[in-house]
């Protein structure tokens, strides 16, 4: 559990949710506290509330999606609202549509909550601007994944009573990772210190500019780490060779004991999922109750996409029962 809080009622003054960059570290904490609450309520027999009774969740995933969408999907279900699943493959988009015209037409629908993935970073920015809704960024490309830090940071919490003055390790392909811009973003709103750790292919020299610091040896990274963060190869958005093989980059970059032993006995292991388990990490590893966090961040994800459900359409609920 996370120590005690005296920011448990701050309220999030924000209309949307599309991207880390920009919060303030009461914004975070806000969302990290409601999501405490619903991480109990997760836990109880009874697991749904009737908050958002009467609200339309509309989930529009352009790019596949397993964790993020069930997540959001079970959220806003738990929350009391009436949940929309948009098939994009069998939508007009396929036909043609324009992402202007999708915007036109389900402002039309009247939402309260539009939960977006898309695979060009911006794209869910642009569609905020043309709905008269909350917009959630369920992940823009290469750009933003706000809900995956949160929910990271939720579990380091938890685990750890704390985020301020730990050192944390992002490991594997941050090039194509939005995960890591947001844990980045997050991470260094909060005072944690952030290392990334990766060939130098896959960890570009222009993240230093994001207060990192960068590290191409895997052990030198780890050393004395209390999070190791791994992130999957994203090989679906590589063009070109960025490593020579995947039995070197395992050998290089897999988090196995070898490896970890070098970082701090107590060191937290996290990967957002979907795992390549051989890949970038140990099999073995992953599975270590003692030491993974992996299945906890599942559950988080519900509750902190529960949080943000909340507090997005807090302001419109207190404006109706004023009236």
């Amino acid at each position: 559990m996370s120590p005690a809080d005296n920011t448990a009622n701050l309220s999030f003054p924000h209309q949307h949710l599309l991207g880390i960059e920009g919060l303030k570290e009461q914004d975070i904490t806000c969302i990290l506290n409601r999501a405490d609450r619903y991480a109990e309520q997760n836990r109880k027999t009874n697991k749904k509330t009737d908050i958002l009774t009467g609200l339309t969740q509309i989930n529009l995933f352009f790019e596949n999606s397993t964790r993020t969408r069930m997540s959001f999907e079970l959220a806003g279900k738990r929350l009391g609202a009436d949940v929309i699943n948009m098939s994009v493959a069998g939508s007009s988009i396929k036909k043609g549509e324009t992402l202007l015209d999708t915007a036109s037409t389900l402002n039309a629908l009247q939402p309260d909550l539009l939960v977006v993935r898309h695979g060009s970073s911006g794209a869910v920015k642009l569609l905020s601007r043309k709905v008269n809704c909350a917009v959630l960024n369920a992940g823009d490309g290469t750009h933003e994944h706000p809900t995956q830090a949160l929910l990271d940071a939720q579990t380091i919490r938890r685990r750890k009573g704390k985020l301020a003055r730990l050192t944390v390790a992002i490991c594997g392909d941050v090039l194509h990772s939005r995960v890591a811009r947001s844990n980045i973003h997050l991470l260094n709103i909060m005072g944690a210190r952030v290392r990334v750790i990766g060939p130098s292919t896959l960890v570009p020299a222009s993240l230093a500019s994001l207060g990192v610091e960068i590290y191409h040896d895997m052990r030198e990274g780890l050393r004395d780490c209390d999070i190791v963060m791994m992130l999957r190869l994203q090989t679906e958005r590589m063009q070109g060779g960025y490593f020579p093989s995947i039995s070197e980059y395992f050998t290089l970059y897999g988090l196995d004991y070898d490896k970890l032993s070098v970082a701090k006995e107590d060191a937290l292991i996290m990967h957002p999922g979907p795992m390549n388990r051989g890949v970038e990490i140990d099999a073995a590893v992953a599975d270590d109750l003692t030491r993974s966090a992996i299945q906890e961040q599942v559950e988080m994800g519900v509750a902190v996409r529960m949080a943000c459900l909340d507090l997005l359409t807090q302001q419109k609920r207190e404006q109706e029962m004023g009236r």
